[in-house]
């Protein structure tokens, strides 16, 4: 039977911090919906120090932003860009419309149309996610979203010249130094100088989270982005110095991320939580990783491979890291987790930042129900049917049946007005 060696907050503690963050946001999302830009301005200038005269770049200060910046720097984006697209490019190929003849003369199909207009928003603050804008504006395009808007915040008062050229590159056709709540509300809502979008995406805080919750119904969302989770799965075969770095790699996006490790070797356990005080010594940036990790890390004990993989699904957190000797057991048998990261060789930080999967990905439980965000999240499938007179008065007849069987006389009558028009009887109608 599992046993926890650690545990993290109660969901007593987690819940009466997302009652706050919940009035906060809706109180913001109130002042957009009323004021437009006004709101954004008084809001923008408040919490990020920042009013320009516009919040959306020009073209020609895009340029001047992408010349400021390192070549190694460009050559760097443009490789990640590469990687994701040519994922996203296979993932879009995958896609395909379907039409076919159920029975004679009865045609169903479905098209898979990409949403027109999409929002994307790219963290900023503490770490600027230059990579947000490969994952969300680079795969909408490849989706075939016709209108691409970003925003990102501002950084100590400055425009953050690598996000704004990841921006550019991926294809965005807007680009807004604009951050938090007002971001996404001015994207969703719009304003007097924003055209609002049909969907919002994007990971973000605690905050950017509760508004894309607020604002789903009003537009699209892709899922709601929790803090960063991270799991290792590991045996007697994993090291420790490889686990810990791992979960404190992560543990660094905020002191709410929960960190977890689930193994079979009470050894291993041990020797982790030492390393894990041994490198929080020295890694710069052990202020918020500690924080993450004394509140929210988790080790469970488990007695084999397939009670591991039961109760990493019962987390079913959003980066799951196989250290095992056999890791593609748990590709074959694990159903809940956002991204799986197989062997030693590959970790979180590839994913997150350039091999070619999007990083954005279900956190708090939702890996249960959904995956993360790729070119699929932008495109309806759309369903369509088409008859011929005959097969429209031999359905028409089933029609009629099942309508007054549910005493749908309404629904009935459009069923046989097809039968009268297009067959040659109305025999037991």
């Amino acid at each position: 039977m599992a046993k926890f060696l650690k545990k993290g907050k109660s969901q007593e503690e987690i819940a009466k911090s997302e009652a706050q963050v919940y009035e906060t946001v809706r109180t913001i999302l109130d002042q957009v919906a009323k004021n437009g830009d006004a709101a954004v301005r008084e809001l923008s200038a408040k919490l990020d120090r920042w009013s320009p005269e516009n919040f959306r770049l020009s073209e020609e200060q895009i340029q001047e932003i992408i010349k400021s910046l390192p070549e190694e720097t460009i050559d760097d984006i443009k490789f990640a860009q590469a990687q994701i697209r040519r994922f996203a490019e296979e993932q879009r190929a995958a896609i395909r419309d379907i039409e076919v003849e159920t029975q004679p003369g009865v045609t169903l199909g479905h098209k898979n149309i990409p949403v027109n207009s999409v929002g994307c928003y790219i963290p900023g603050g503490r770490y600027p996610m230059v990579a947000s804008a490969h994952m969300s504006v680079l795969t909408a395009k490849v989706a075939g979203v016709k209108r691409v808007i970003a925003c990102t915040p501002p950084i100590n008062g400055q425009i953050p010249a690598a996000t704004v050229c990841a921006m550019a590159f991926a294809g965005a056709d807007e680009i807004y130094i604009l951050g938090g709540v007002q971001a996404m509300a001015a994207m969703a809502l719009g304003t007097e100088t924003i055209a609002p979008v049909d969907m919002i995406v994007g990971p973000g805080n605690a905050y950017v989270a509760e508004a894309k919750r607020q604002l789903f119904g009003r537009v699209g969302i892709d899922l709601l982005a929790g803090p960063t989770e991270t799991l290792v799965i590991a045996d007697e075969t994993a090291d420790a110095e490889m686990v810990a770095c791992d979960i404190l790699g992560q543990a660094e996006h905020g002191p709410t991320s929960p960190g977890a490790l689930i193994t079979t070797s009470e050894t291993l356990a041990q020797e982790t939580l030492k390393e894990i005080e041994r490198q929080l010594q020295t890694l710069p940036t052990a202020d918020v990783a500690r924080v993450a990790w004394e509140e929210n890390g988790i080790i469970l004990l488990v007695a084999d491979e397939a009670e591991a993989v039961a109760e990493a699904d019962k987390l079913a957190f959003e980066h799951v890291e196989v250290l095992t000797k056999d890791p593609q057991y748990f590709l074959n048998n694990m159903t809940n987790f956002g991204a799986l990261f197989l062997g030693p060789e590959t970790n979180v930080a590839y994913g997150d930042k350039v091999i070619g999967t999007n990083h954005t990905l279900p956190t708090k439980g939702a890996a249960r129900y959904t995956g993360g965000l790729w070119v699929g999240k932008f495109i309806k499938t759309c369903t369509y049917q088409k008859c011929t007179p005959e097969a429209s008065a031999r359905i028409g007849e089933y029609a009629a049946r099942l309508c007054a069987l549910e005493n749908f006389a309404g629904h009935r009558e459009q069923a046989l007005l097809r039968v009268r028009r297009y067959g040659k009887t109305s025999a037991n109608v």
